[in-house]
C-alpha cells in the first residue's frame, strides 16, 4: 500500500483493535525504536527502560535527580535526557549509567523545563525547551518556547516564540525541522541552513478544539504523525497539510471543561495531564518499529505500558535505528 500512497481517510484504528507492550512502566513518556528489535521508554525514576524483544525490562539509570521527557539514543550507548522538572536541564547517563550535565543553559538562558531532544543524522542536538511554570499554570496565551541547537559550533538558540515547543524532527534530507507547537495548536516547519540556522517559519498544519500537539514521527510517504496530549489523537499530516485523525480515545467532557480553561488562559498542568477514564492513559509520542517499521508504538504520560498498532505505511528509520 505503501508503493501507492496512503488513502487518509481509509486508515483508522479502533481501540479493541490495540495491542500492547511492557509493564509497570513508570511514565512512559517517550518511546524509541530500534531495528533489533529493542525499544526504550522513558522513566520516571530518572532513568530510561529498555524493553528487550522476549519482553524482557531493564531501568537504566534510575537517577531519582531527574525526571525524563524525551530522550534520545547516542550512537555510544549513552542516552540525553530532556529533563522536564526539578533543575531542568539536558542530561547525559552514559553506557556506564553514570549521570552527568549535558546542557544546562543556552546563550546565557538556564534551561529550567526541557520537554525535548532529538539526534538527527548530522549529529546535531537540538533541544526543545519552554519557560518555568508558575503554580502549574501554562501561559497558554504566550509564544515562550524556544528550539536550541547543540553541534561543532557549540549551543544557541536557533528560534523562539513557539507556543509551547514539543517534540521536534528533522527529516531524511536534513532541509528541515518540524515542531509540534502544542498551545500554538499546530505544527511547523523550519528551513535549516548550513550552520543549522532556523529560517522560513511556515504552519504546516493548525488543529482545532481538543488537540495538543505533542509526539511527532515522520513516515516513508513524507507524511508527519502527531499524537495529542489530553484527546488521545493519533494525526497523520500529510506533506501538503491536509490531516486525518487515525485514532482517537478521548472523553468529551474533559475535552471541553480543558477547552474552557484554554480559552481562559488557565491550564495547569494536572488538569492537561490528569487520567480520564480511557483505555489510552494520555498518549504523548510516537515511533515506528517492528522488522518493516509498519509497528507504531505510544508512549504516554500516564500509561504503564505502550499500546500499538500496525500502519499501512512504514516510518522513517530514526537515526539510531541500526545501534
Amino acid at each position: 500500500m505503501a508503493g501507492h500512497g496512503m488513502h487518509d481517510a481509509g486508515f483508522d484504528v479502533a481501540v479493541a483493535d490495540l495491542a500492547f507492550v511492557g509493564t509497570d512502566l513508570n511514565r512512559p513518556e517517550c518511546v524509541l525504536a530500534t531495528r533489533r528489535g529493542d525499544l526504550y521508554v522513558s522513566d520516571k525514576r530518572g532513568g530510561v527502560t529498555r524493553i528487550h524483544p522476549d519482553g524482557r525490562q531493564v531501568l537504566i539509570g534510575g537517577h531519582g535527580t531527574i525526571v525524563p521527557n524525551g530522550i534520545a539514543l547516542m550512537q555510544d550507548g549513552a542516552f540525553l535526557i530532556a529533563n522536564l522538572l526539578g533543575t531542568g536541564g539536558v542530561w547525559r547517563i552514559g553506557a556506564d549509567e553514570r549521570l552527568a550535565p549535558f546542557l544546562e543553559e543556552v546563550d546565557g538562558v538556564a534551561l529550567p523545563a526541557v520537554n525535548f531532544v532529538r539526534l538527527d543524522h548530522a549529529a546535531r542536538v537540538w533541544v526543545c525547551a519552554n519557560p518555568p511554570l508558575s503554580c502549574d499554570r501554562y501561559r497558554t496565551e504566550a509564544a515562550e518556547g524556544y528550539i536550541a541547537v547543540v553541534d561543532a559550533a557549540g549551543a544557541r538558540i536557533v528560534a523562539d516564540g513557539i507556543g509551547w515547543a514539543n517534540e521536534c524532527l528533522v527529516d531524511m534530507a536534513a532541509r528541515h525541522l518540524y515542531v509540534n507547537e502544542t498551545f500554538g495548536r499546530r505544527l511547523t516547519r523550519f528551513d535549516i541552513g548550513d550552520d543549522a540556522t532556523l529560517a522560513n517559519r511556515t504552519t504546516i498544519a493548525e488543529f482545532g478544539p481538543g488537540t495538543y500537539p505533542d509526539g511527532i514521527a515522520l513516515d516513508e510517504e513524507g507524511a508527519i504523525w502527531v499524537v495529542s496530549v489530553a484527546s488521545n489523537r493519533v494525526i497523520r499530516v500529510t506533506p501538503d497539510g491536509r490531516h486525518h485523525v487515525v485514532l482517537e480515545d478521548s472523553d468529551a467532557k474533559h475535552l471541553d471543561r480543558l477547552e474552557e480553561s484554554y480559552r481562559q488562559h488557565r491550564v495547569t498542568r494536572p488538569e492537561l495531564t490528569r487520567m480520564i477514564d480511557t483505555t489510552l492513559k494520555n498518549i504523548s509520542s510516537i515511533a515506528f518499529g517492528g522488522p518493516d517499521r509498519r509497528t507504531a508504538y505510544l508512549g504516554s504520560i500516564g500509561g504503564n505500558r505502550l499500546a500499538s498498532f500496525r500502519s499501512p505505511v512504514a516510518g522513517v528509520a530514526p537515526v539510531h535505528w541500526d545501534w
